[in-house]
C-alpha cells in the first residue's frame, strides 16, 4: 500500500517539478544574458556568480569562464553529483548543450538520473562508481573519454586531491575542485589517502575531508594550471590551463582564498552543532593530515 501511495505522489509531483526546472532554466538563461553585458567589469570570478542548479553561485562562474576560454571539446566530467538535481554542470548541459559524464557511488542516485527527462533530452552519461585513484583512469577510458575535455568538476568529500593527482587520461581546460577552508591557507595538507574513505565515517564532525587550497594550488601548478579564485561560499576553487586564461585574472592562493561560513559541523549523535570559524578546526584537532610539500604525515 505504501509503495502504491508513493507512486501516486511521485506521479502527481512530476509535472510540478518539471515546471519548476523549466522556470529555473529560463531564469538562468536571463541571468546569463545579463551577465554577458557585464563581462568587462568582472574583476574576480565570484562577481560572476548566480545560482540555477548549483549548490552555491557556481553556475554563474562556470558560465562566465566557458564564455571567456576558447574551448574546442565541449565535454564535461563531474563526480560526486548525487541525484544531479544540484550540481555544477547541469546548467552547462541544459543551457549550452554540452555533453558530459557524471558519476556517483550510489546506485539509487544513478537510477534517478536515468529517469530524469534530461537523460534523453541531452547527451549525458550517468555512471555508478566509488571513485578511487586506482580506478579513475579506467572509468574514464571505459566511456571513451581521453585527451582534452572542457571541464572537470571534483567533489567527492575526501580524496579530491589524490584523485585529481591520479588523473592522466584526460586533460581538462577548466578544473573546479572542492577545497576544505577549515584547513586554512597556511598549510599544504590533505587527508591521507584511503581508497575506502568516507567523510562521515572518518570523523563524526564531517569536517575532516578534502584538501587545503594551498595543496590544490601547488598540485595545479605541477599539472600546468593557473588559479582563478574561489566561489564566495568558500568551498570551490577554479583553475584553468596556462595559456588559456585569456582575460581572466590569475591569483595567488592568499589572494583568492575564501573562508567558508556555512556551519555543517556535527555532534557525535549526528546533530548539527553550528560551529563556526576556528572552532571548527578545534573539533578535528589531532587528526592526521598529509603534508603535500614535505611528503609526510602531520597532525592538525
Amino acid at each position: 500500500m505504501k509503495k502504491f501511495l508513493k507512486r501516486i505522489v511521485v506521479a502527481a509531483l512530476a509535472p510540478v517539478i518539471k515546471k519548476q526546472n523549466d522556470v529555473k532554466l529560463l531564469v538562468g538563461q536571463h541571468l546569463a544574458k545579463q551577465q554577458k553585458q557585464m563581462y568587462d567589469s568582472i574583476d574576480r570570478i565570484e562577481d560572476a556568480e548566480f545560482k540555477v542548479f548549483s549548490q552555491w553561485g557556481d553556475d554563474g562562474i562556470i558560465n562566465y569562464i566557458v564564455d571567456i576560454v576558447d574551448i574546442k571539446n565541449k565535454v564535461f566530467i563531474e563526480f560526486g553529483v548525487e541525484d544531479y538535481k544540484e550540481s555544477n554542470t547541469r546548467f552547462l548541459l541544459m543551457n549550452k548543450n554540452w555533453s558530459g559524464l557524471v558519476m556517483d557511488g550510489s546506485k539509487q542516485y544513478i537510477k534517478q538520473i536515468k529517469k530524469d527527462p534530461i537523460y534523453w533530452k541531452y547527451d549525458l552519461i550517468a555512471k555508478q562508481a566509488f571513485i578511487t585513484t586506482e580506478n579513475i583512469n579506467a572509468l574514464l577510458e571505459d566511456e571513451e573519454l581521453t585527451g582534452t575535455v572542457g571541464l572537470l568538476s571534483i567533489d567527492i568529500d575526501g580524496n579530491d586531491y589524490w584523485v585529481w593527482n591520479a588523473i592522466e587520461v584526460v586533460e581538462p581546460e577548466i578544473v573546479v575542485i572542492e577545497y576544505n577552508s577549515v584547513f586554512g591557507i597556511e598549510r599544504a595538507i590533505t587527508v591521507p589517502y584511503r581508497a575506502d574513505f568516507v567523510r562521515s565515517e572518518a570523523h563524526f564532525s564531517n569536517l575532516y575531508a578534502g584538501a587545503s587550497l594551498l595543496a590544490l594550488y601547488e598540485l595545479a601548478e605541477t599539472k600546468g594550471y593557473c588559479f582563478l579564485g574561489c566561489n564566495s561560499a568558500g568551498n570551490n576553487a577554479y583553475f584553468v590551463k596556462k595559456g588559456k586564461k585569456e582575460k581572466l585574472n590569475e591569483l595567488l592562493p592568499s589572494e583568492g582564498y575564501v573562508e567558508s561560513k556555512f556551519r555543517e559541523a556535527r555532534n557525535k549523535d549526528g546533530t548539527l552543532n553550528f560551529a563556526r570559524g576556528n572552532d571548527r578546526l578545534e573539533i578535528i584537532k589531532g587528526m592526521e593530515v598529509y603534508n603535500t610539500r614535505k611528503g609526510e604525515i602531520e597532525k592538525i
